[in-house]
């Protein structure tokens, strides 16, 4: 092979690793933030002086799980993914909403203290809080825009940039349904297809 075509190889195979390792740094420098940004939540509900947290950017966010395949061990995957399979299909508010329970949860005492702990609650019973979880299908996001979405969603979340369209709520159905437990709670709020739920008297359960 001559120079020439040995510095055109060299080329191109920089020109392809480069922004994969670009991508990669993003994605780890974005869960490290989220992972800050999660225990702030946490620290914060416990009246304690919050952990200074960097926001996580639009890049950094979607530089995360590009798949939709990866494990859930991760803040931002664990809700993106809980954002996209709750409430796929839906307007961006139902999405956001599913968002909110998930922080509600989060800064309450009487669920885990990591985002993938929300979403996975219960398992272990085989009675998971959030439905997508325990169903028994393929759990990766498969559509690239609702995913991008959902993923931008759970980045201003994790951020505390998203308004609480619920109410505080740490429980939700779609409205098409009708569980037995949702009389135990009050009713905070309809927002689209779902119906928004916290405990009366304010003890979660």
């Amino acid at each position: 092979m001559s120079q020439h075509w040995r510095c055109i190889l060299s080329c191109l195979v920089v020109c392809l690793l480069v922004p994969l390792a670009m991508a990669d740094g993003s994605a780890e420098e974005a869960e490290r933030k989220a992972e800050q940004l999660e225990q702030s939540v946490v620290e914060t509900n416990e009246d304690g002086p919050a952990t200074p947290a960097a926001a996580i950017d639009k890049p950094e966010a979607q530089a995360v799980d590009p798949a939709g395949e990866a494990p859930l061990d991760d803040p931002i995957t664990c809700l993106a993914r809980s954002i996209y399979w709750e409430a796929r299909g839906e307007d961006v508010a139902d999405m956001e909403a599913v968002a909110n329970v998930v922080m509600n949860r989060l800064g309450d005492s009487g669920f885990p203290d990591t985002v993938c702990g929300v979403v996975r609650q219960g398992s272990e019973q085989g009675a998971c809080q959030f439905s997508w979880w325990c169903d028994g299908r393929v759990d990766e996001a498969d559509e690239d825009s609702a995913y991008a979405q959902a993923k931008e969603i759970a980045r201003r979340a994790l951020n505390q940039q998203l308004g609480d369209r619920t109410g505080g709520a740490l429980y939700f159905h779609h409205r098409s349904v009708r569980p037995s437990w949702a009389a135990e709670f009050a009713k905070t709020v309809d927002v689209g297809g779902f119906a928004f739920y916290r405990p009366r008297g304010g003890a979660s359960h």
